[in-house]
């Protein structure tokens, strides 16, 4: 398994912006399709952006579209999150996973992700 570690988290103001980052160690992220999801507690995990090996393709939550942008860089071994105009709703702990797609398309999305970050803080002030 790889081994994901976030950073980037923090405090902002509504209207700011944070760039999420998500390192790679144990093995190359290339190897993985990736996702970002967050969690409140006492809420389901949400599905936030997802991203091809490739980097080709990319998916958003509803809640995210237009604002967030999901980012990789397979020769430093990291997925970024860039995150514009932060809502205080958007206040949550941030995960980056990785994932295998299908074995008939390795150009598709995670079917489920395996391996999991530590999560990074994301707090946004009204």
């Amino acid at each position: 398994q790889v081994q994901l570690v976030e950073s980037g988290g923090g405090l902002v103001q509504a209207g700011g912006s944070l760039r999420l980052s998500c390192a790679a160690s144990g093995r190359t992220l290339s190897s993985y399709a990736m996702g970002w999801f967050r969690q409140t507690p006492g809420k389901e995990r949400e599905f936030v952006a997802r991203i091809t090996k490739s980097g080709l393709g990319t998916d958003y939550g509803n809640s995210v579209k237009g604002r967030f942008t999901v980012s990789r860089d397979n020769a430093k071994n990291t997925v970024d999150l860039q995150m514009n105009s932060l809502k205080p709703e958007d206040t949550a702990v941030y995960y980056c996973a990785a994932g295998r797609p299908p074995i008939y398309c390795s150009g598709c999305y995670a079917v489920r992700y395996d391996s999991w970050g530590q999560g990074t803080q994301v707090t946004v002030s009204s």
